[in-house]
């Protein structure tokens, strides 16, 4: 069967997606395999994250909890405020249920994940939250 689209309609565009983590060697692990299916940005800060978030639009932010500065939850309670369309994870290494309920429900978050985790768990999570695949 010949292949009905336009032969110089645009590729989809793919999801973009921040990754915030203030361990730069997992960063570096998670890289490479987020990077095959998103467009992906990395920050090792909050902080650094909330400059990515004012020069770019993002179909979603994942962070972990507990890094230096501000953690996780209060970033993502921010972006929420200022981003309310950018989807959010959350990251913990801690399997507090009222630490994930409470950010779930503050943060309006599409999930929270707990470490350790496979890379290939956290792209289900990113499409399922993105609402595809």
């Amino acid at each position: 069967m010949a292949d009905m689209t336009a032969p110089n309609s645009p590729a989809p565009a793919r999801a973009r997606v921040l990754l915030v983590d203030d361990e730069r060697p997992w960063l570096d692990s998670l890289r490479l395999t987020l990077e095959k299916e998103f467009e992906l940005d990395t920050a090792t800060s909050a902080e650094e994250a909330e400059l990515f978030m004012a020069s770019r639009a993002y179909d979603l932010v994942v962070s972990d909890h507990l890094m230096p500065g501000a953690t996780g939850l209060d970033f993502l309670i921010r972006a929420q405020d200022r981003y309310p369309r950018t989807q959010r994870i959350l990251i913990t290494g801690y399997v507090n249920p009222e630490l994930i309920s409470r950010s779930v429900s503050l943060a309006g978050l599409a999930c929270c994940l707990v470490k350790p985790l496979h890379a290939e768990q956290l792209v289900q999570a990113i499409w399922s939250a993105l609402g595809r695949k």
